[in-house]
């Protein structure tokens, strides 16, 4: 039975560090680009070298995006390969109207159920 070294195989499997960093950094491109720009996509950002942001992203480039600190309002360039982990949220207008909506059809409903019952 023939042996197989199993460094080789892993590194082969996973790939180089590079590949993997560019991989990632394209993921949280993506998933930037997918939240928008503006006040209401909030955004918590942690970057490899410790470093924590908060606020909402300004700006969407090409190599990295910009967050915006609501409480300094100091703006702050993120390279996407700096870039260790992303939280973010952007419920539009449309998204908390329909929440409304849902709630105030929930309470009719058992408003109209608890009338019934009577």
């Amino acid at each position: 039975m023939p042996r197989i070294n199993k460094a080789r195989a892993t590194s082969a499997v996973v790939g180089t560090k590079e590949e993997k960093d560019a991989k990632f950094a394209a993921k949280v491109k993506s998933n930037i680009q997918k939240l928008g720009q503006g006040k209401d996509a909030r955004v918590q950002v942690k970057l490899k070298d410790g470093t924590k942001l908060k606020g909402y992203v300004s700006q969407i480039g090409e190599d990295g995006f910009v967050v915006i600190n609501d409480a300094t309002g100091t703006t702050t360039e993120v390279p996407y390969s700096r870039t260790k982990q992303v939280n973010g949220n952007n419920l539009s207008n449309g998204a908390w109207i329909a929440i409304g909506v849902g709630i105030l059809a929930a309470v009719l409903a058992i408003i109209i159920v608890a009338g019934n019952s009577d």
